[in-house]
């Protein structure tokens, strides 16, 4: 299969620049923490005890607690927008799979493959494009699958980043 390099510019690819086949391995990987589980816990209040309670996951099959499975699946989307979805919408994740738990001290990466590409039929300066996903930790492991249908901007109609110039101080 084609492989692909992340944008060159930095500016988030458009509809034209995804081809069918391609791989993007993304460059950044994020180790995860019991700060990261907590808050995200927390924020979501997801009430499960196996992601905040050692002695109540030290009885389960983990013996510790596990990350917050759709911390996982933020972090991983999160970890492709760079390559994949910086000038799109996102439309949807189908086919959610988590094959292996993530613990506190994983490293999670990702690689995205280009399963297809459309143009869209009711806006013309965009287009519809399939991904696969997958998260996996620092030893090869896939931790995290998904396919993802987003809405990408064709080149010359995508949002511009500000980048307003800094004023004389007095």
């Amino acid at each position: 299969m084609p492989s692909s390099s992340p944008d060159p510019g930095g500016a988030g690819r458009c509809y034209e620049d995804f081809e069918a086949g391609a791989i993007l391995r993304h460059p950044i990987g994020r180790t995860v923490s019991q700060t990261d589980n907590t808050w995200f816990t927390l924020l979501t209040a997801n009430t499960n005890p196996i992601h905040f309670d050692v002695v109540y996951s030290a009885q389960t099959e983990f013996k510790r607690p596990l990350m917050n499975s759709t911390f996982t699946l933020a972090l991983v989307t999160g970890l492709s927008v760079n390559d994949i979805s910086r000038n799109a919408v996102n439309l949807g994740w189908d086919e959610v799979r988590l094959p292996a738990p993530v613990f506190e001290g994983d490293t999670i990466y990702a690689q995205t493959e280009i399963l297809a590409k459309r143009e869209s039929k009711s806006r013309p300066h965009q287009g519809l494009v399939e991904i696969r996903t997958v998260g996996f930790n620092q030893d090869g492991v896939i931790v995290l699958s998904y396919r993802r249908t987003i809405l990408v901007y064709k080149r010359g109609f995508a949002p511009r980043i500000p980048q307003p110039k800094p004023k004389p101080g007095k």
